[in-house]
């Protein structure tokens, strides 16, 4: 997703773009990038299919024509989103590395998504499915796919630490330790939405302390981790120490 330049705030072309710029001149995926940036910038509960045909600068009657409903339009949105996302993720999980590389690289591409506005979108339709069996039945599967590409990256650094000889405990499965994970970067991503101050450096300590774990396994499994992560002062971010 690109952030687009544009010549103050609060206008439409200084919003998040969900769809590339050279793919605009098709209809569906203009509609697509408008109802993403509305979602991101204002909300579900204030979503207007009306004024996403104006943004997207096509006749209100093409929304129902390419996608029915308003609710399948955000359906719509958060699928091309996922598509993205889960994308790269797999592309970062099966790609060289060490552990602690991709985990340095999850935390910015974490960064990239909140200030896209896919953080906010994603969480827009959580908060709205709650009330909305509908949107929940489609939504819920979407939230799942992105735990099991987490739960296979888990299941790969756990075989590469059995192959050394290292066993954890039982109750330590991969399907715990990513359900962890995820379950903790669905909170900070609720708090850092709401500006919880407060959350902010005990989230950025949990992340650096994964980071640290991470590096650990790669030295005990020969993993090329790169060099080792060192903290940037006042951020709680890490960054790579250059050789």
């Amino acid at each position: 997703m690109e952030r687009p330049q544009g010549s103050g705030p609060g206008r439409q072309a200084d919003r998040p773009r969900l769809v590339a710029v050279e793919e605009l001149g098709d209809t569906k995926a203009r509609i697509l990038d408008a109802a993403f940036r509305r979602l991101a910038q204002e909300g579900y509960a204030a979503l207007s299919t009306r004024e996403i045909a104006r943004d997207a600068g096509v006749n209100h009657a093409l929304i129902h024509y390419h996608f029915r409903t308003k609710d399948q339009l955000v359906i719509a949105v958060l699928d091309e989103a996922n598509r993205q996302l889960l994308g790269r993720q797999k592309h970062m999980y099966r790609g060289p590395g060490g552990f602690a590389d991709k985990w340095a690289q999850a935390r910015r591409f974490y960064e990239a998504d909140f200030a896209s506005g896919f953080v906010r979108v994603q969480a827009e339709l959580w908060a709205a499915s709650f009330s909305n069996p509908g949107l929940r039945e489609k939504f819920i599967p979407r939230v799942l796919a992105w735990k099991q590409v987490v739960l296979e990256g888990v299941r790969e650094a756990l075989a590469a630490l059995e192959a050394c000889g290292v066993e954890l405990p039982p109750f330590a499965t991969a399907e715990v330790i990513a359900w962890w994970i995820s379950e903790f970067w669905l909170g900070m991503e609720f708090a850092d939405l709401l500006g919880a101050r407060e959350d902010r450096a005990p989230h950025r300590a949990a992340l650096d302390a994964m980071q640290q774990l991470l590096e650990r396994l790669d030295r005990t499994t020969g993993r090329n981790a790169g060099p080792p992560a060192r903290r940037i002062r006042g951020t709680g971010r890490t960054a790579r120490r250059r050789p």
